[in-house]
């Protein structure tokens, strides 16, 4: 077992990964909270029925009529229409206690239990809720091989670690129409998130139809707003699939859309105009007004009736309050009601607008900054600043949740949202303080995404966040997670996302129709963009200066984050550094050898070739790295729009040479001179600078080849794990 072990941990193999030789790795996302494969398999074939035994009604009827449609435009099949009479001979049988809310509400049982057998599968559960998260599980579960399509005999109970799971949407900065917000309910559903959060106003938007108050909307949204039957349509569309849609109303600031057509309720005169950049504007609303809360009372009343959910959004964050000071009223009102300073104002005008509000029936949520000791411990804290703050909001009694370090927007790979937990392991917090803790939201502002562009900024990587928010703590491993979330991405593309399709659609829109050399070009930009990621943070603002008007059909607006190629190639690399060249200098005795070529054999295609395969393969692509710079230099001249990507491809020939002459040395035994070493390293940091709002993520695979190259005489007084810390140490990238 001893020598087992050591050549689990010499192949790079984890002990998990190890133990899913026994027990076959699945593709569920999120993983339930119970699972466990059972011998045995469920065929799926034209005559697949379903019965239901116990509540049934029109929202799980058509749940259940989706599921069949998608079932058939998988499996070819096509499927009699309704429910089976005899439930004990269905293919599938839903056992569903009762109907659960009648409006979605925090406290929904979501629990269901799945068992499938050679003969069938049931899936029970107290709701109708509970039987959509199930009949995801379902889906999800479907298989094929030479034998037919199939569902495999398992066991799950399942219920979700936090009742909220959210994902907020911004729909004032950037409006996203209805088919939009439609395709992402249906993305929701996929991975069992329940509350779709829209910020409907702010700075730049007035994004919601007001019957007493018209004028909001009509002069503040460019003609951009929901109707409020088209409204009632979202939230019906999300009710039918288990979600609750809170609106945002961003208050006392973030409100100028407000005072285009109200400037009587801002804290200076007006006149004002819709914003159309971006930032933390100084307009906000004057608490000391009482025709705003009587405004206010009038649309937050009808905005309550409009929208059923309890809560309702109030914002109240980044108020620097410049137009508070510089008002000598609002300062006088300050120290007659005693408030001391800005933020006991805010608190003021909180308390105001929370007594509206419970007036008409809701509760109150507001990020970070409406937590002080005047509000009522019923409010709900979101909190953009961190697990400290919700941790200490906590602590105070207020209920929260987290979305500090799921801001998809700012462009960071699935593995940080991934391990980023709204309750993490260490938490100083009592039980009954963690029961507070309501779950977490990811969150996509709306500056630099478009209709187009804004289904691959949330997908696939909210998947990652959905799974952190419903599946047991203990589910991290990153590398599984990352295996799972390549096929959720496919089946998201499959309900209707356009987070994969849309980037070769803005390749040929690009390249134009009629160009002669368009297939040449469209690979050329294939390779580049699979190698590059958006800058992270809030960096390309400070990189492109932007307005509302600019379209997002760049270089930057093309690429993902957290590109899957550019994950894959430096899984490549770090393979052939870590597990290969290991093994190649060691020189293992012969039964050893053997035993590891039968292992490569159960790995992927690429993991099983031998030492002079990985260096071809990594060396050929290398090669391609380096010859595109003549075809951008093409692209340039010819296609403007595209001209950014010279920079960048210049960048990326120059690391594929550096590359290569890594892996010369490396494969040849020579060392390099420590000159070279310098340069090679200084040149790569030149290229890992950003351009057009891009960063290279190629680059640091081959920091650590010349690293390697320079530094293999070490590998014969090292283990492989040291080989691996030792490279990956000295290759690591100067702090910016």
């Amino acid at each position: 077992m001893k020598t087992v072990a050591l050549l689990v941990t010499l192949l790079g193999l984890s002990v998990s990964s190890f133990a899913q030789s026994v027990n076959p790795p699945h593709n569920l996302m999120p993983v339930p909270a119970a699972l466990k494969f059972q011998p045995g398999r469920l065929p799926v074939t034209e005559q697949f029925t379903v019965a239901v035994r116990g509540h049934s009604d029109a929202r799980l009827q058509a749940a259940l009529a989706r599921m069949m449609a998608r079932l058939g435009a998988r499996t070819g099949f096509t499927f009699t229409r309704g429910l089976a009479s005899d439930a004990d001979k269905a293919s599938l049988m839903i056992a569903c206690q009762g109907p659960g809310k009648a409006i979605p509400a925090v406290d929904e049982d979501e629990t269901y239990t799945l068992e499938i057998n050679d003969r069938q599968a049931t899936l029970s559960a107290p709701t109708v809720v509970g039987v959509l998260r199930g009949l995801e599980t379902i889906l999800q579960l479907l298989n094929g091989d030479k034998d037919g399509h199939f569902l495999p005999a398992v066991s799950i109970q399942d219920k979700p670690r936090f009742p909220w799971r959210g994902l907020m949407i911004d729909i004032a900065r950037h409006w996203q129409p209805m088919e939009v917000i439609k395709r992402n309910l249906d993305g929701m559903a996929a991975v069992k998130l329940n509350v779709l959060h829209l910020h409907i106003t702010d700075d730049q938007g007035f994004r919601i139809e007001s019957k007493p108050y018209p004028e909001l909307q009509q002069r503040g949204s460019d003609g951009d707003f929901y109707t409020q039957d088209q409204m009632r349509e979202i939230i019906e569309y999300a009710r039918q699939r288990g979600i609750r849609v809170i609106p945002e109303f961003d208050m006392p600031g973030h409100t100028t859309a407000w005072f285009v057509s109200h400037p009587e309720l801002a804290s200076k005169p007006g006149p004002y105009e819709i914003e159309r950049t971006w930032g933390i504007m100084q307009p906000v609303m004057d608490p000391t007004n009482e025709k705003l809360y009587e405004l206010l009372d009038g649309f937050l009343g009808e905005m309550a009736a409009l929208f059923p959910d309890a809560y309702l959004h109030i914002g109240g964050d980044e108020i620097e309050g410049l137009h508070w000071k510089e008002n000598a009223k609002i300062q006088a009102f300050i120290q007659t009601k005693g408030l001391k300073d800005n933020h006991g104002l805010q608190a003021y005008f909180n308390q105001r607008v929370a007594q509206i509000l419970t007036k008409h029936g809701k509760r109150v949520i507001g990020w970070d900054e409406v937590v002080h000791p005047d509000i009522p411990k019923n409010i709900v804290v979101q909190s953009w600043r961190g697990p400290e703050s919700l941790a200490a909001a906590a602590r105070q009694g207020y209920s929260g949740i987290l979305s500090n370090g799921y801001y998809i927007d700012l462009m960071y790979p699935a593995r940080d949202h991934y391990l980023n937990d709204p309750i993490p392991a260490d938490t100083p917090l009592s039980i009954n303080e963690q029961k507070l803790i309501l779950g977490g939201e990811a969150t996509m502002w709306s500056e630099w995404v478009s209709p187009e562009t804004i289904d691959s900024r949330i997908w696939p990587r909210t998947a990652a966040i959905a799974e952190r928010l419903w599946s047991p703590r203990e589910v991290r491993d990153v590398a599984d997670m990352y295996r799972r979330l390549a096929v959720m991405s496919k089946q998201l593309e499959a309900v209707g996302l356009q987070h994969l399709t849309y980037q070769t659609a803005m390749w040929r829109r690009a390249l134009g129709a009629e160009n002669d050399r368009a297939t040449e070009f469209y690979s050329a930009l294939e390779i580049l963009t699979g190698l590059v990621e958006p800058v992270k943070g809030y960096r390309r603002g400070t990189m492109q200066q932007a307005t509302q008007s600019m379209p997002l059909t760049r270089l930057v607006d093309m690429a993902r984050p957290d590109s899957h190629s550019a994950r894959a190639w430096a899984h490549e690399f770090d393979n052939f550094l870590y597990d290969i060249l290991p093994l190649e200098k060691e020189n293992l005795p012969a039964h050893q050898r053997a035993f590891l070529d039968q292992a490569f054999s159960t790995r992927t295609v690429t993991q099983s070739k031998n030492y002079d395969d990985w260096v071809k393969t990594l060396t050929d692509e290398m090669r391609r790295w380096r010859d595109l710079k003549p075809t951008f230099e093409e692209i340039g001249v010819r296609i403007p729009l595209l001209q950014e990507a010279k920079p960048l491809a210049s960048d990326l020939s120059a690391i594929g040479k550096i590359g290569s002459q890594a892996m010369f040395y490396l494969v040849s035994g020579t060392l390099p001179s420590v000159e070279w070493r310098v340069i090679m390293l200084s040149r790569l940091d030149q290229a890992a600078l950003p351009k057009a709002a891009l960063e290279l993520v190629a680059v640091q695979p081959i920091r650590e080849l010349v690293i390697a190259a320079c530094e293999w005489p070490n590998l014969k007084t090292m283990t492989a794990e040291e080989w691996k810390r030792h490279v990956k140490t000295l290759a690591a990238p100067k702090k910016q």
